[in-house]
């Protein structure tokens, strides 16, 4: 593309891995932001996934390295930031990607499953921003984009309110951040998808209807536009908070959902 929004800038990607069965969020994140001119770190807890993803990119003709980590350890978040500047240079960009749907209402869910929820949605952000925010207060600029969900805006059908309160701690962990260093240079929003058609959904909620077609034909009729979003959509998103062209955007939780947050159904 003529148009390379993130030119000569370094963007890393935590949940960037890559999947057999097609591409996710993540590494249509991952794979977006080197189609715009960054070089991309994509740290994943599986290393097939990142390499994956990495190799996606290189194909490309783009700059990738691929980093194995689990997002919920500090020592692991901390060592792949070291690794993806070392690398490829200081991050400009921070992607926030990591997710986990944990289904059951408060009767049905353990304790451990409900803590769970909340360190792979939540606390692999704190570690993500607590390890790559001095590098970015350093040099007085950065993006940070976390990708929450609609469930943290409003029931969508499925019950699980440990994901649905972890990704309301997302949007409003990031509304801190981008108010606490919004007059440093460092911008921090939120992305919140609707229904996208994914690997991931079809894995985590088959058990919510009787087969993989009932589940997404009930996803496709759910959505105003009457089919689901693809994870591109959510990566043009992502892309554009990341950018410049989003400069004055700080702090917002952007949902990317066909306009299902607006819908009384």
């Amino acid at each position: 593309m003529s148009e390379r929004r993130l030119a000569g800038r370094t963007a890393l990607v935590f949940g960037g891995g890559g999947g057999p069965e097609g591409v996710n969020n993540g590494q249509a994140a991952a794979m977006t932001y080197a189609r715009h001119g960054a070089k991309v770190a994509v740290v994943d807890v599986s290393a097939e996934a990142a390499n994956r993803t990495a190799d996606a990119v290189r194909d490309e003709g783009g700059t990738a390295l691929a980093i194995t980590a689990d997002v919920t350890v500090s020592e692991q978040v901390e060592a792949a930031v070291r690794e993806a500047t070392g690398e490829l240079g200081p991050v400009d960009v921070l992607h926030n990607n990591v997710g986990v749907t944990v289904l059951g209402g408060p009767i049905e869910l353990s304790l451990e499953q409900w803590r769970r929820a909340f360190a792979l949605n939540v606390d692999g952000v704190f570690l993500a921003c607590k390890h790559v925010l001095p590098s970015m207060l350093e040099r007085g600029r950065g993006a940070i984009v976390n990708v929450s969900s609609l469930a943290a805006l409003r029931h969508v059908g499925y019950e699980y309110p440990a994901y649905m309160s972890a990704k309301a701690a997302v949007n409003q962990a990031t509304v801190s951040l981008a108010l606490t260093y919004a007059d440093r240079g460092i911008r921090a929003n939120t992305v919140a998808p609707g229904f996208i058609d994914t690997p991931l959904v079809r894995k985590q909620l088959s058990s919510q209807a009787e087969s993989i077609d009932e589940l997404l034909a009930a996803r496709n009729a759910a959505s105003p536009t009457g089919t689901m979003g693809t994870p591109w959509d959510v990566a043009n998103a992502s892309l554009f908070l990341a950018s410049d062209e989003a400069a004055y955007v700080n702090g917002v939780c952007l949902p990317v959902d066909g306009g299902l947050a607006m819908s009384c159904s």
